[in-house]
């Protein structure tokens, strides 16, 4: 426990909710509701009576409809187990898969969450640089990797930056994992929220190597009702259910149920307010600051100005005009950025973005 901090990103979240006239770019929820067919759905379940315990690996309902997306999309048949949240799909991989001392290579800027839980098994998380344009800096990776090295984690749109890897690079990346015998772990929750087409993944061009992990908190809204899914090489699955049998029990019963409506629930809308929210908080930002564009998600990562000596002092700056961010150190081993989540009105970006290009100047 001694390597592992409280939340960045939840200790921001409490501050906001503490200062409900500040402005927040904190936490990563989206501002729209879970669609109504899936809410309903959910009170059909509840009313009911399915309230009790699922099967580990999730309802055969939903679990058929996942495989049946994937075959749509990958023609891939894999080993499916619904999880509680994309968070833990990803505590099951680490448990499952790794030794004590096992290392498990990430890029950095990281999502917070690897990290820690990567520690919590007694693992060794090893980044590997990708600034500043945030690409997947495959000879890094390569120079990364040691005996002792199990795993690849990938996260595409990525958090925090928003970047979307692609069709070359996941190539590349799937080629290096074959040379050295890597899984690869590849979060793609927010996949549903890509801006300039599809989102490309790792698994065509690695499918027998691959754990997909998904889920329904970003692209509908469901943050709360913690309902993801994996799905990759049936023994690694039956591994992963061993352990939620022993942790999670199984993912939330009535959410299984709105999961079922949600996979055929339209996002599209989202998609393209979430777009015109990207291209607001950029188009604001990008004459002040240095700054990636991102192609998904609902975050972007610029540089810190010249005149501050980090992102921890430039977040105390903004926080005192009520401009609330989290600085880079969070999800990074540097401090020389800051995470913006635009998942917010586009008033609330238009005035916070003035007030941080006056910071910057």
């Amino acid at each position: 426990m001694g390597l592992i901090d409280a939340s960045g990103v939840r200790r921001m979240f409490e501050l906001a909710m503490g200062r409900p006239n500040a402005i927040s770019f904190t936490i990563g929820q989206p501002d729209f509701d879970v669609p109504e067919p899936c809410k309903a759905a959910a009170i059909r379940a509840i009313q009911a009576g399915r309230n009790g315990y699922t099967v580990t690996q999730g309802i055969p309902e939903l679990r058929q409809r996942i495989a049946e997306e994937l075959k749509r999309e990958f023609d891939w048949s894999a080993g499916i187990l619904v999880t509680s949240g994309t968070s833990g799909g990803i505590l099951l991989a680490m448990l499952a898969g790794l030794d004590p001392g096992d290392e498990v290579i990430l890029t950095d800027p990281y999502f917070v969450l690897y990290k820690h839980v990567i520690n919590m098994v007694g693992g060794k998380p090893v980044m590997v640089g990708s600034y500043p344009d945030f690409r997947l800096p495959i000879r890094g990776i390569e120079a990364a990797v040691t005996p002792r090295t199990r795993m690849l984690l990938l996260n595409s749109p990525s958090n925090p930056t928003g970047t979307i890897y692609g069709h070359d690079d996941l190539q590349a990346a799937a080629a290096l994992a074959r040379r050295h015998d890597l899984l690869i772990v590849t979060d793609e929750i927010y996949a549903d929220l890509s801006f300039d087409g599809p989102c490309p993944s790792v698994v065509p061009h690695a499918p027998e190597r691959t754990l997909l992990l998904r889920g329904f908190s970003k692209g509908h809204g469901m943050t709360g009702w913690r309902l993801g899914y994996a799905a990759g090489p049936e023994p690694l699955i039956q591994e992963m259910t061993k352990v939620q049998q022993y942790t999670f029990v199984c993912a939330p019963s009535m959410a299984q149920y709105a999961g079922v409506v949600a996979m055929d629930t339209t996002v599209s809308h989202h998609v393209a307010a979430y777009r015109r929210k990207r291209d607001l908080v950029y188009e604001g930002l990008k004459d002040a600051f240095e700054v990636v564009r991102p192609g998904g998600g609902f975050y972007i990562f610029p540089k810190v100005p010249s005149t501050f000596g980090n992102g921890t002092e430039f977040a105390a700056a903004a926080a005192e005009r009520d401009v609330l961010i989290v600085p880079g150190n969070v999800f990074s081993e540097r401090d020389t950025h800051f995470r913006i989540s635009y998942a917010t009105t586009d008033e609330k970006i238009v005035k916070g973005c003035r007030i941080l290009c006056d910071l910057a100047t």
